[in-house]
């Protein structure tokens, strides 16, 4: 089995750090990844965030469709509970029309950001869809092929692209990887925020098991997972430094992870609901190109994936950039999947 390397990229503004350098260094990061023949490079969406500009995948996969030629960009993923599959449609026919075959459209089912954000965004909805209509309701406003009995039967999604976005159901556990599969759709587990491989080995199990191949599909089982590639062991667990990940059980039986102990109290205040946290380390492949090189086998061969979607956070960009880099020397010669 071949592999695949692709990019999340989540553009972290550092202290010390504008938007508009966190910004750049995406750019330059989307251009070396295409240097390097990475297979697709996806941005994320957060909210309220003072360490994460990206907030509009949309608008920034725009921009780096033009700055690059030919690599995949996509989204990793736009948060579809709080937007109308119509307008979404809209905007990503409009990307696939600039720049066809290369767009692809990650659906991700976490709320991006704090209390206060989510209901900024659903602001006057009063009956929301559950996630799996919504992304019933996208596929067919994408292909425009909206079913006969819907309330909206006729509506375009214009304009109607030669080959639409790409659809992929991202998650972290085996509720999402159902949806994916119950869509006959490829599915992304994002081991970099739950990474217990218990849940991760249920998810892609109820994946494949359930999986809708009526029209033809077969199962595509993603992990996207943190990785960091340094020119020693040594190196790379310096860079990793002292990250962790915060889960927050809600009252109402809800469980989130963040990236650190302020955010996660800050969205327990604003939830306005009893709470606990949970502080853990994160995993983090990493090493040098002989460690990562062996590990990622291991993982192939333990979870059966042919590609890993890889997110590298490293506050010195020129060793980000080197990571991706070693990253790709690990796997000189080994095929990749098409």
């Amino acid at each position: 089995m071949g592999i695949q390397f692709s990019i999340l990229d989540q553009t972290p503004v550092y202290d010390g750090e504008t938007a508009e350098e966190a910004f750049s260094h995406t750019v330059a990061l989307v251009q070396k990844a295409e240097q390097l023949g990475y297979h697709r490079f996806w941005v994320s969406e957060h909210h309220d965030s003072q360490q994460v500009a990206g907030s509009s995948p949309e608008v920034l996969i725009s921009y780096l469709l033009a700055k690059t030629s030919r690599i995949r960009i996509g989204s990793g993923g736009v948060m579809l509970q709080h937007y109308s599959p119509y307008k979404v449609a809209e905007n990503f026919n409009v990307l696939a029309s600039l720049a066809p075959g290369r767009v692809e459209l990650g659906i991700g089912r976490a709320p991006g950001g704090l209390p206060g954000s989510t209901q900024a965004l659903q602001r006057g909805v009063g009956d929301p869809a559950s996630l799996s209509d919504k992304i019933a309701e996208l596929r067919q406003f994408i292909t425009n092929n909206l079913a006969d009995d819907h309330p909206l039967a006729g509506l375009k999604a214009n304009p109607n692209p030669l080959r639409p976005a790409d659809i992929y159901v991202l998650g972290t556990s085996s509720g999402s990887a159902e949806i994916a599969a119950g869509q006959g759709l490829p599915y992304v587990f994002s081991q970099f925020i739950n990474s217990d491989e218990t849940a991760a080995l249920q998810a892609f199990d109820v994946y494949r098991s359930k999986f809708n191949g009526a029209n033809g599909a077969v199962p595509r089982p993603i992990l996207a997972l943190s990785v960091i590639v340094a020119d020693t062991d040594e190196e790379a667990a310096q860079l990793a430094g002292d990250h962790k990940l915060v889960k927050i059980h809600l009252a109402s039986g809800k469980t989130l992870t963040v990236g650190s102990l302020e955010h996660a109290e800050e969205f327990g205040r604003q939830s306005s609901e009893a709470y606990t946290l949970e502080v853990k380390e994160p995993e983090i492949t990493k090493g040098s190109k002989e460690t990562v090189r062996k590990k990622l086998l291991q993982l192939q061969a333990k979870f059966g994936v042919s590609e890993f979607i890889v997110t590298t956070s490293v506050k010195s960009f020129e060793k980000r950039i080197r990571s991706f880099e070693l990253l790709k020397e690990a796997f000189a010669g080994v095929p990749a999947d098409v």
